[in-house]
């Protein structure tokens, strides 16, 4: 198979550098302007509050010693490179290019983080009835907003399958 740099692949592409620079930027302005810890209220419900987590989704691991920034570091370019990969395999695909070209531009920005600082800056803090959600940033809501897209993709294909098979019987 011949790799073809598709529009789609173009608009993902441009897409997904925006979405890095934007997270780049913002943490690069937490970290410029907040101490850790510190922060300021923007509703009744979100904070901007600068925190550090060495650690990967929801702080998982992020006591476990200093290895797990290597791990992290490691797996997010292995996949990354995957989930490259599986969008060369259908360059026209808009819905699964958009979802892949979100998780890899996420995956990548906290990247950075974890070789520029050793951990991820995360800044964005929802609270509802004093359960604070885990602090969270750009590249996070890429990879959830990539991931429930990857999801919503497969079960539309899923069910454009099944109706095709339901309408050839």
């Amino acid at each position: 198979m011949r790799f073809e740099f598709t529009p789609t692949l173009k608009r993902t592409v441009l897409l997904a550098v925006t979405l890095l620079i934007l997270d780049q930027l913002s943490k690069q302005w937490i970290v410029n302007h907040y101490a850790l810890f510190q922060g300021f209220e923007v509703t009744s419900f979100f904070n901007i509050v600068r925190v550090h987590n060495p650690g990967a989704a929801f702080s998982f691991l992020a006591n476990a010693g200093g290895w797990q920034q290597y791990f992290f570091t490691i797996l997010a370019f292995v996949v990354s490179g995957y989930l490259l990969w599986m969008m060369m395999q259908a360059p026209n695909d808009k819905r699964l290019c958009l979802a892949l070209g979100l998780i890899i531009s996420g995956a990548m920005g906290n990247v950075i983080d974890r070789i520029r600082y050793g951990y991820v800056v995360d800044f964005l803090d929802v609270h509802v009835a004093g359960f604070h959600w885990p602090a969270f940033n750009v590249a996070d809501s890429c990879i959830c907003v990539g991931a429930a897209l990857l999801i919503f993709d497969e079960l539309a294909k899923m069910r454009a399958a099944k109706a095709a098979k339901k309408g050839a019987v």
